[in-house]
């Protein structure tokens, strides 16, 4: 065969190349759409319940909890704390809270998604000089 035809192996590879590169830039356009969208909350947080009890009555409150002090105090000075309180469930902080953090897994979930689609790139063409 000639330079110039590809073989089927070849154009099959393109083929899979084609799909790949679709598929990694609908998802980096959909991760950046969900970036914009408004706040993420920051990597490895999550929404946490406690209860607070008063005199006659249990309530339930919502916290933003990260595993390192990452937000600051309401003491001001340059302490961190691990919590960002969110308030009574409903609150607008609340769901601001819930929102930004189901924001921040779907765009981790989305770089791993991209990450292991590149990977896969790098398979397609490095079986292709085998």
């Amino acid at each position: 065969m000639s330079p110039q035809n590809p073989t089927n192996k070849e154009l099959d590879t393109l083929d899979r190349a084609e799909r790949l590169s679709a598929a990694i830039a609908a998802l980096v356009a959909r991760k950046r759409q969900l970036e914009l969208e408004g706040e993420v909350a920051p990597s490895g947080c999550y929404v946490a319940r406690y209860q607070a009890r008063g005199q006659r009555k249990t309530y339930w409150y919502y916290k933003l909890q990260a595993k390192t002090p990452i937000f600051p105090t309401t003491k001001g000075g340059n302490r961190l704390s691990r919590y960002q309180h969110l308030g009574a469930a409903g609150s607008a902080a609340h769901v601001n809270g819930v929102i930004q953090v189901v924001r921040r897994v779907q765009i981790d979930e989305l770089t791993k998604a991209i990450d292991s689609l590149k990977d896969s790139w790098s398979d397609l063409y490095s079986d292709t000089k085998k």
